[in-house]
């Protein structure tokens, strides 16, 4: 929320004047211009590249940012120079270059471990070259504070499960779905949960993986690498579909994986989508991430969202009318992310603008989400009248029961369609197909995915309505 709060200060203070955007240190101004950048990235990028530089100077319209190591200074230049001067430009109202210095920062976090407690834990060993930008876990990402529904009422119940049973209930866990609902809380949560029990607990991202693997190569430090990791209780790692198509970084984490689990030390993986639709991941990897149990995490229906919205509220402190949190919930659907966005947008504002919680102080402080957030997105009335029209069935068939193949066609696709096109939750799909049961649902979208990457004319079928959607 910090950086949403400068971002929206340099913003006021570019309204005022320069003379008032002077008052402002170029730190200050370098953390506004991150939390627009934060948004646009991935996590591990973000995390790895951007999360420990600092800025240093600002004058002659010349920003000038502080960056841990030369390597560090040497990737922003030469891969994000463009994303991060247009962003800069966009938050200061004007033209602004970005250069990168060596600041001779270091990086904020080790790799996690704990004596909590009392209990003595065996520590991840170290080497003796740089050491990696850990994250830490949040400690407001507990598994009680986690909001349950419908979505991933299933996913909490696993997490639970491990920590009750490490090594031993579901092993590995492999929890999935879109950015921003929820599987790094889920994560930390049982990381959390394992540190408190004394647990000796590593949980690292998978371009962070990358990057100490490939630093053990070129510092000749491989065993001490190995050490890091098989000597861990509990191994976490977030974002595991970043090591696809890399095929030494799988080698390694093959090996870690099977010292791991042959020791019934818990393993638990985040990914973006189901291991099934993972690309250029070698076989062997795949096999074991189904070894033990898969749950996913689907986006949060309208009492989720208002449940989540509550939760935050509480959580900072300050009521929020009623009306403001369901005009929120209607409005952002997307992700637990972005509804949390939306509502420290509207706390920024009132705070900024001294001006109570309103309805209308939401719709001027959501105005340009709103405004770019109306993208098209077509009514689940119009996906399954295209749907019944391309496969010339009659549309009331899809909400019904009969299941010769034609139809159950039809009615899988629809649930495709409803999901990524109409961005739907599980839940939503199941109220709009005549309340059939969510697990259903949830099998005819995973069936659906999986088809697509070995059934072309599915994928035609799938291309054809989502065009004619478009151009409706």
């Amino acid at each position: 929320m910090w950086t949403l709060f400068l971002s929206i200060l340099v913003y006021c203070y570019i309204l005022f004047g320069e003379a008032t955007l002077r008052d402002l240190t170029p730190n200050q101004i370098w953390q506004a211009v991150l939390g627009h950048l934060e948004v646009q990235m991935s996590r591990p990028s973000y995390l790895t590249w951007l999360k420990p530089t600092v800025g240093v100077s600002f004058e002659n319209n010349l920003l000038t940012v502080g960056a841990p190591s030369s390597f560090h200074s040497q990737m922003l230049q030469s891969r994000m120079i463009n994303l991060i001067q247009t962003t800069a430009t966009k938050v200061l109202g004007g033209p602004c270059d970005v250069c990168f210095v060596l600041s001779g920062a270091t990086p904020q976090s080790p790799p996690l471990t704990n004596t909590a407690g009392g209990h003595s834990s065996r520590h991840l060993t170290r080497g003796t070259g740089p050491a990696p930008d850990y994250p830490k876990l949040n400690p407001k990402y507990t598994l009680d504070s986690f909001v349950v529904g419908p979505s991933n009422q299933f996913a909490h119940a696993a997490a639970l499960a491990v920590t009750h049973n490490p090594g031993v209930a579901y092993n590995p866990l492999f929890l999935y779905g879109g950015v921003g609902l929820g599987k790094t809380h889920l994560l930390q949560g049982i990381g959390r949960t394992f540190l408190n029990q004394g647990l000796n607990c590593v949980y690292i991202n998978s371009e962070q993986f990358t990057n100490e693997f490939i630093l053990s190569i070129q510092t000749k430090k491989t065993r001490e690498f190995r050490n890091k990791f098989r000597s861990a209780d509990v191994l976490l790692v977030d974002d595991i579909q970043f090591i696809a198509g890399k095929e030494a970084i799988q080698e390694g984490f093959f090996h870690t994986f099977n010292e791991l689990h042959n020791n019934n030390k818990q393993i638990v993986l985040a990914c973006d989508r189901p291991s099934a639709s993972l690309k250029y991941l070698e076989e062997r990897l795949l096999s074991r991430f189904d070894w033990g149990l898969s749950a996913d995490i689907q986006k949060p229906d309208q009492e989720t969202r208002l449940a989540i919205l509550s939760a935050k509220a509480a959580s900072l402190g300050s009521p929020v009318p009623a009306d403001v949190l369901s005009f929120i919930a209607a409005r952002f659907s997307s992700s637990v992310r972005e509804l949390e966005g939306a509502l420290n947008r509207v706390f920024a504002y009132s705070d900024l603008t001294a001006v109570p919680l309103s309805l209308e102080l939401a719709n001027i402080s959501l105005s340009d989400l709103l405004s770019s957030s109306n993208r098209t997105v077509p009514s689940s009335d119009q996906i399954l009248s295209e749907v019944a029209s391309f496969y010339k069935v009659d549309g009331r068939l899809l909400s019904g029961n009969r299941k010769d193949r034609l139809i159950s066609r039809a009615r899988q696709t629809a649930v495709y369609l409803l999901r990524e096109t109409g961005e739907l939750s599980l839940s939503d799909i199941a109220s709009t197909l005549g309340g059939r049961d969510y697990s259903t649902i949830r099998h005819s979208w995973t069936k659906v995915t999986s088809l697509l990457k070995e059934d072309p004319d599915l994928r035609q079928e799938i291309s054809a309505i989502q065009e004619e959607l478009t151009l409706g």
